[in-house]
């Protein structure tokens, strides 16, 4: 049975495939290859995310920048905790209601009895009731305060006030610490007074560890004794920091509001928690979980201004991921380096932002560890740099680019018409002629005398039956790349792609011609010899002015000079000679315009590498050969060749003619 697929759109579900070295280090290798700095090529491919080579795409850290942004607007529309104090004035004025109608028909009763004693008590008492109701303060702390103290007529009113009292200071308990009215149940003096007691022991244990001391068998005993009002806690820095950050945003919360409006919650708060002693506790806890913690975000605030109402705890709740929202965001727009992001707590972003930005991150946080695990990347000394393994992966990236541009051309593995005698087996025979090496093929061999002699064994062999195997002549090449490192050149964005063709260059000849010599000179004001390997992360230098083909020509032919077999120099330039060597004081003279004498030593240097046997193939980037006739010169003088191209096209050319010219053929024997 036929294997079914069925494709669907990205909806954050999918799991990711594991990054692979390779992939990530081309997805590097433009930003590398154009500044020479693998961190910094790190950076900006966390910023903008990559493509992998199954077509998945990893956001950057600039999309979910603007993610968290978008998060954090949301949850400030989510509501108003000052709404809150409308809907408790809401209660209030239900129960007075209540409270009234039972004071009406008190009077009425009173009334019917037909009892005056009992009407002038009732009276009195009925008069005093609505006096104080008269007497409530407007707002909604005051009018609670003054009611916890206020003798109801109505049993029905009397209870939705407590329930409401008992409700309000479960909403104080879990601002402050989530979790803990439920474990203490009612709300009652008890349970206020056991709160208090915890909270003083955890006064105590944050006291002795400022100091030093060593609080595991105290910690021990507050988790036997209160460790159901804090579930989860597996040692005290985990309890600490939990409370730490949930108090931080409770203090967030705080900061959000208006004067006013703390006024009234400060207000609220002592008088439905009317306990000195636990008052000073949770002061006390909060002065130390902040000495304790600075950075938990005690400064905070939000913007909280939503239609909807929220309870203090839940808007607290909300303070709380706007502080951890907060917190990313603040390291998002900052210079981010891979291993800050191998801290991040991925699962605090699944839960206050997406699975699908959780996951995101947390690939990108494996970019650097993924590369360093692979071989391609090292860290030294805190800096994260290229190992040799990765420059020749970066070469061997390039050389593939290079073969994919040119594909479709005759270059296949660039077999001759003819035949020679060295030692690359072809994949053709021919019948042995006298002088051939006795490279027997012997399938064919075999074949041949069958064919002559018919079936049966044993098979017997003559001179004709031999088939001997073709072989390929190599000869010993020497070349020497000259990579014009002007300004020019990255202006012009000629740079990487001069660099790539010199990396996919160097790791063509280790692979397939490791008797060659290859060397790399680079030049501007002043040429210089480059280690292959210090290619990739060669960057432009803004002070590198001037195009010095004459030094360049000089170093080359010195570096050859001591080489064997056939010899060439490559230059890639993108402008004509502008510096020379002076010859009385052998320092570099830079002229723009070209100075005609520059011309003249450059072209001195020309005649002594063409005297010296060696081929000069120029290949000029975006120059117009009216505007630039000196590269069409140095062809006339050396016979060598000058190729107009551009940016795009250079590799592909460059490689097929190194490969052309690198081969000399000659018949076999």
């Amino acid at each position: 049975m036929d294997a079914e697929y069925v494709y669907r759109p990205w909806d954050g579900s999918q799991e990711f495939t594991e990054v692979d070295a390779d992939g990530l280090l081309a997805a590097l290798a433009d930003d590398l290859l154009e500044n020479g700095d693998v961190e910094e090529a790190l950076e900006r491919l966390l910023r903008q995310g990559f493509e992998k080579p199954d077509g998945e795409q990893v956001r950057g850290l600039r999309d979910i920048l603007e993610e968290v942004r978008q998060r954090r607007r949301e949850l400030e529309e989510r509501g108003d905790p000052d709404g809150q104090f409308a809907q408790y004035a809401d209660q209030l004025k239900a129960i007075e209601g209540l409270e009234r109608a039972a004071i009406d028909e008190l009077d009425t009763e009173a009334l019917e009895s037909g009892d005056d004693r009992r009407i002038d008590v009732t009276s009195e008492v009925t008069a005093e009731r609505r006096m104080a109701l008269d007497l409530l303060p407007g707002d909604v702390p005051g009018r609670i305060q003054s009611m916890q103290h206020y003798d109801f007529v109505s049993t029905e009113a009397r209870e939705q006030f407590e329930q409401m009292v008992e409700e309000l200071r479960k909403d104080i308990t879990d601002t402050y610490f989530q979790g803990m009215a439920d474990a203490l149940g009612s709300m009652d003096d008890e349970a206020l007074s056991r709160m208090r007691d915890a909270l003083d022991s955890l006064n105590e244990l944050l006291e002795m560890r400022a100091d030093g001391k060593d609080t595991d068998e105290a910690f021990s005993e507050f988790m036997e004794e209160f460790g159901d009002l804090f579930p989860g806690a597996e040692n005290l820095d985990d309890l600490l920091e939990q409370l730490a950050n949930r108090m931080a945003a409770a203090q967030a919360m705080w900061n959000s509001m208006s004067p006013e409006q703390r006024a009234h919650l400060s207000s609220l708060m002592s008088s439905l928690m009317d306990n000195a002693d636990l008052n000073w506790q949770m002061d006390r806890l909060s002065r130390n979980l902040e000495r304790a913690f600075p950075d938990a975000g005690w400064d905070r605030a939000h913007q909280m201004r939503g239609m909807g109402q929220m309870s203090m705890a839940e808007a607290t709740d909300v303070a709380s991921q706007l502080n951890e929202l907060g917190r990313l965001e603040e390291m998002l727009e900052r210079r981010v380096t891979p291993s800050m992001l191998s801290e991040l707590d991925i699962e605090s972003i699944r839960r206050n932002l997406s699975d699908d930005a959780a996951r995101h991150l947390e690939q990108l946080s494996k970019l650097a560890k993924t590369m360093q695990d692979a071989g391609v990347l090292k860290n030294t000394g805190g800096k994260l740099e290229l190992t040799a393994q990765g420059i020749r992966a970066l070469g061997r990236q390039a050389l593939a680019d290079l073969f994919d541009q040119i594909r479709g051309g005759d270059l296949g593995d660039h077999q001759s018409t003819l035949i020679g005698t060295g030692h690359d087996r072809e994949e053709t025979t021919k019948p042995y002629e006298f002088g051939d090496p006795m490279n027997l093929d012997l399938s064919a061999t075999v074949h041949n005398a069958v064919r002559r002699s018919g079936r049966g064994t044993p098979v017997r062999l003559s001179p004709d039956d031999f088939e001997v195997v073709e072989n390929e002549a190599l000869t010993r090449s020497a070349t020497v790349l000259c990579l014009d490192l002007s300004l020019s050149m990255g202006m012009r964005g000629n740079f990487v792609p001069a660099k790539r063709l010199a990396m996919a260059l160097s790791q063509l000849v280790s692979m397939k011609f490791p008797r060659d010599y290859f060397a790399i000179v680079g030049f501007s004001l002043l040429a210089y010899e480059l280690k292959p390997e210090d290619v990739a992360t060669l960057a432009l230098d803004d002070n590198q002015y001037g195009t010095n083909l004459q030094h360049a020509l000089m170093l080359s032919r010195k570096l050859l000079a001591k080489e064997r077999g056939t010899k060439q120099i490559i230059v890639i330039t993108d402008g004509e000679p502008t510096s020379h060597i002076d010859p009385t004081s052998g320092l570099p003279y830079f002229n723009y315009p070209p100075l005609p004498y520059t011309q003249h030593l450059t072209m001195a240097e020309v005649l002594r590498c063409t005297r010296a046997g060696i081929t000069i193939n120029t290949f000029a980037l975006d120059l117009d050969r009216t505007e630039y006739p000196f590269v069409e010169q140095i062809s006339r003088v050396n016979k060598g060749r000058t190729f107009y191209t551009t940016n795009d096209q250079i590799g592909g050319y460059a490689l097929v003619d190194f490969l052309k010219q690198r081969r000399l053929l000659r018949p076999a024997g």
